[in-house]
């Protein structure tokens, strides 16, 4: 195993690798996935120094020795390394680590070459991960539940581009089943209305397969736009309903493509652009759902059987008759699945593993982004991912939990134009893109949240989304006043590289560095968990070091950032100054947030 960094942003990679190498200058015979499992963190407190490592506990048992003698020891071999001030042995066999100021006064240079790459990884480099997300049915507008796995479903392949993988965004559209076949009868129902169909709404419903489903004023644009395109070309004679020979088709397809023309106006309004939208109608039609049927039944993964009684509430596929079955118990699930019916039919499963399959063919890892409600589809879609690529591709599921709006204490009264919900478009429109996103990233994603629209436009500290936005919006205030005070050119990149690192010494600035110095490692980290969330925390605890720091120049000269006699101090505190706007423009472009320059 080399000892080379594999991230060179990440200050933690380069002393992880010291720690490393040497760990095997003490003990030569240490197992190499022993090695590999040593961590740097950061210090859980401050007084015990800037990181620490386990590595000590880790070697213990294979060298046979104790741990407190390996890291009373390795200790020793690390206070001579170059760019550790400390290295003291403490517990039950942690090393913690105290670096030289210039270790973390050379981030400043870093940052500032590498700009808003900085935190970029390669350790997803040459790995296909296709992320699929929001995939509403396209039966209604775009809610507030969508708005957060939207939002969580593109932080995270933002994320995964953003540590080298290659990431597919994909939509699938639902255009098959009950569901769209009950749209297409509101929808001509609304059509009919548009020609001034003298039936009324009771005895239409009456003619409809399961009544009317949806009824939401959202559709009446629907119904106007076929009644345009059409006239009355889709109805009996009188404006009276025809049959569904006459209009069905016709009327499900228009209808689908207008659904799904909005959805993607909402997605843009939140700045989420889909590379690939897949059709389940096209799923099917294509044969893939019986082709994967069959390549389980080759590898003698199928069998005729009766599932027992499901305890509880019954699932869709549980019928008291044989069914084809898939042994997806082999693969790790508590129970095999139905994949047809007694009746031959295809069972819901069957249709999304057709739909799997298909994506697994240019993936090595499949990542679904699906409610809190689809927690029991995990094990068996795992399964049949497994069997089907005979573990080539790897399935994960990311679940996110509902979100509850308030204003004034209170639930959001329902949209009136929906019909039952709060539209994402109208949030939106009510607290703005940005808010939105940083908003449904400061909870995990599995947590229940409530999104309070007061607190979401307050300008207080209490405001997540105002905090970081006000720590960038002071920084670029720093810089217009240190282009005021000694021209244009002291903030151009030449000036700043030559600014005077070894200058910032205070507690207070060396806290912001530590910051900064670790955002390589929660990139990976949130990559590596799935968990976009963690870089909306990583912003407001930068924030905070920066507010802390800007506060404290008042109390004490010596810390502000601008000095008109002492420009050479200046520079480097305007250099730590864009260091900071540059780490915040970074982490927000990863959650899909544009930064501020001012606040109004």
């Amino acid at each position: 195993m080399s000892d080379t960094p594999a991230n060179a942003d990440c200050l933690f990679a380069r002393i992880l690798a010291e720690v490393r190498a040497a760990l095997r200058g003490l003990l030569p015979d240490m197992p190499e996935e022993i090695v590999a499992r040593v961590e740097v963190t950061p210090a859980r407190d401050p007084a015990h120094g800037d990181m620490a490592t386990n590595a000590a506990l880790l070697a213990a048992k294979p060298a046979g020795r104790k741990p407190v003698e390996i890291a009373r020891d390795l200790a020793a071999a690390l206070a001579a390394k170059p760019g550790i001030a400390r290295a003291e042995p403490a517990g039950p066999g942690f090393v913690n680590l105290t670096l030289e100021p210039a270790a973390l006064q050379s981030i400043v240079p870093l940052v500032l070459g590498r700009g808003e790459n900085f935190g970029q990884s390669a350790i997803g480099a040459g790995r296909r991960v296709n992320v699929e997300y929001v995939s509403a049915n396209p039966t209604g507008p775009m809610h507030v539940g969508h708005a957060r796995g939207a939002v969580v479903g593109d932080a995270l392949a933002n994320l995964l581009e953003r540590t080298g993988h290659a990431v597919t965004k994909e939509y699938y559209v639902n255009d098959a089943g009950a569901q769209v076949a009950a749209l297409a009868w509101a929808a001509y129902w609304r059509y009919l209305q548009a020609i001034g169909t003298p039936v009324d709404e009771e005895t239409f419903a009456a003619l409809t397969p399961t009544g009317l489903q949806y009824g939401g004023e959202y559709l009446v644009p629907v119904g106007r736009k076929l009644a345009e395109d059409h006239g009355e070309a889709l109805a009996a004679p009188g404006r009276l309903p025809a049959g569904p020979a006459v209009w069905f088709d016709v009327v499900k397809a228009e209808t689908l493509t207008l659904m799904m023309a909005g959805i993607r106006e909402d997605l843009a309004l939140l700045g989420i652009r889909h590379e690939v939208f897949s059709s389940e109608a096209e799923v099917l039609a294509s044969g893939q759902v019986d082709a994967a049927i069959a390549a389980l039944e080759a590898k003698g993964l199928l069998y005729e059987g009766v599932l027992e009684p499901p305890k509880g509430k019954t699932p869709e596929d549980w019928e008291p008759r044989p069914q084809t079955l898939f042994r997806s118990t082999q693969f790790g699930d508590d129970t095999d699945r139905a994949l047809r019916k007694s009746d031959g039919t295809n069972t819901y499963f069957a249709n999304d593993i057709g739909y799997h399959a298909q994506k697994a063919r240019d993936a090595d890892l499949l990542i679904d982004v699906l409610g809190a409600d689809h927690g029991g589809y995990v094990s068996r879609m795992r399964a049949a991912v497994q069997a089907l690529t005979d573990g080539r591709t790897a399935f994960e599921v990311v679940l996110c939990q509902i979100v509850r709006i308030v204003k004034g204490g209170e639930p959001v009264r329902m949209s009136k134009r929906a019909g039952t919900f709060v539209t994402m478009r109208e949030l939106i429109e009510e607290v703005g893109r940005g808010a939105v996103r940083f908003t449904m990233l400061t909870r995990k994603a599995d947590a229940q949240m409530e999104f309070d629209l007061d607190m979401v436009v307050a300008q207080t500290r209490d405001n997540p989304v105002f905090y970081v936005q006000y720590a960038h919006a002071r920084c670029c205030s720093v810089l217009r006043g240190a282009r005021e005070m000694f021209g244009p050119e002291i903030t151009a990149p030449e000036s700043l590289a030559a600014a005077e690192t070894a200058l910032l010494t205070s507690e207070a600035e060396l806290a912001v560095l530590r910051r900064i110095a670790s955002f390589p490692r929660v990139v990976e980290g949130a990559a590596l968990a799935r968990e976009p969330h963690r870089i909306a925390y990583f912003c407001g605890e930068l924030a905070g070091d920066f507010h802390a720091l800007w506060n404290k120049g008042r109390e004490d000269t010596a810390l502000r950032f601008l000095h008109e006699t002492d420009r050479a101090a200046s520079l480097a505190k305007i250099a730590l100054v864009e260091a900071v706007a540059v780490t915040l423009r970074a982490a927000l472009a990863i959650l899909g947030v544009e930064p501020l320059e001012e606040l109004r």
